[in-house]
């Protein structure tokens, strides 16, 4: 990986739930505060939307880091390549930055869709592959199963959530975690040490999460429609939380709350 595409990945746009005007204002308004990573999935059903919104934007595709999503259902030979061209299609590009395998396929065998991925990165369709949504014991099989290396495991990852199982196996494997759900969807609001913590250095609670996040060594992704938020979101590399306030932050994560979980997704693996 390049200086740039780390860089530029640390944060990342979201565009899940978002579809048509909605979307393709809140990209405008992210690209204006900065961001050129953007995040979207075959299962969000809104790649056409940004493929559109970012040729109106106009920003040169030099600048943009795309990540997309390939849906469990197109984990075969006849349809995993194909579903790739489609969103490159929809997306109105040669390649994507960053493509991911969604989540781990239903029945536990991770290799042949790692294959695929693979596959696709060879013919040129994505410049980086990685995975999301995989537990450590995968992220370590993955690892070993192909050759080209996964940039990122994108997870569900916030203050609320102890994820150290998994941090450790991101150190072990070399494959670098990158998070969604960053605020949990607003839970960690309900919590006065980020309001404390937001008046000490001058930023908002928001800011506060995201800082630590970064600080973990995630990546973020965050999603608002508001401007005022997705600039804030955006502007988090000025400042860092001293290690007592890292540590009071990390108490919070024995919470457990997942966001994601089985009754939202109940094709999800065993999580760590």
């Amino acid at each position: 990986m390049t200086a740039y595409f780390q860089r530029t990945h640390q944060r990342s746009f979201g565009t899940y739930p978002l579809q048509g005007e909605e979307l393709k204002q809140a990209l405008a308004h992210a690209i204006e505060a900065g961001y050129r990573s953007i995040d979207t999935a075959q299962m969000y059903e809104n790649e056409a939307d940004v493929g559109e919104a970012l040729q109106e934007i106009g920003t040169p595709r030099s600048e943009l880091f795309i990540t997309t999503k390939v849906h469990p259902d197109n984990f075969t030979e006849e349809r995993f390549i194909p579903s790739v061209r489609e969103s490159l299609d929809k997306l109105k590009t040669d390649y994507v930055d960053v493509l991911l395998l969604h989540w781990p396929p239903i029945g536990g065998d991770i290799a042949p869709s790692l294959r695929l991925l693979e596959e696709a990165h060879k013919q040129g369709l994505a410049r980086h592959i990685g995975v999301s949504n995989y537990t450590a014991q995968m992220m370590r099989e993955a690892r070993d199963i192909i050759d080209a290396p996964l940039v990122t495991n994108q997870v569900e990852f916030h203050p609320l959530l102890n994820q150290d199982i998994l941090h450790a196996a991101s150190v072990e494997t070399g494959i670098p975690l990158s998070s969604y759900c960053s605020v949990a969807r607003g839970e960690v609001f309900k919590y006065p040490l980020f309001e404390e913590l937001a008046e000490a250095y001058g930023k908002t609670p928001g800011q506060i999460v995201l800082r630590w996040i970064l600080q973990k060594g995630v990546s973020i992704n965050t999603m608002s429609t508001k401007p005022h938020n997705i600039h804030s979101n955006f502007d988090v590399m000025d400042f860092s939380l001293s290690s007592v306030d890292m540590a009071r932050i990390d108490a919070l994560t024995q919470t457990g709350m997942r966001i994601v979980d089985e009754s939202l997704v109940p094709w999800a693996p065993k999580w760590d």
